[in-house]
């Protein structure tokens, strides 16, 4: 079951907290700085580098986004532990 937030306590910004961010932005900032894959050398077995580069950063985002599910599952634990 999860708890409603308590009255007046603000975000707190913690060094694992701006990882996880940094996790979850990361895979929009490389697809959206288009000019940085937009061409098509070198190639990968055949596939020009646009498309390889995209379908790496969809294994990327994968372990990235379970990196940053993993941080924060540790940090709800210990703040739930700190709390009692």
């Amino acid at each position: 079951m999860s708890q409603a937030p308590e009255v007046g306590r603000g975000a707190v910004v913690t060094p694992v907290r701006v990882v996880i961010a940094l996790c979850l932005i990361a895979p929009f900032v490389a697809m959206l700085w288009v000019g940085s894959y937009a061409k098509t050398d070198p190639t990968f077995i055949g596939i020009p580098f646009f498309y390889w580069y995209q379908m790496a950063w969809v294994l990327i985002s994968t372990v990235l986004t379970m990196i940053a599910f993993k941080l924060w599952q540790r940090d709800q634990r210990a703040r739930r532990g700190g709390e009692r």
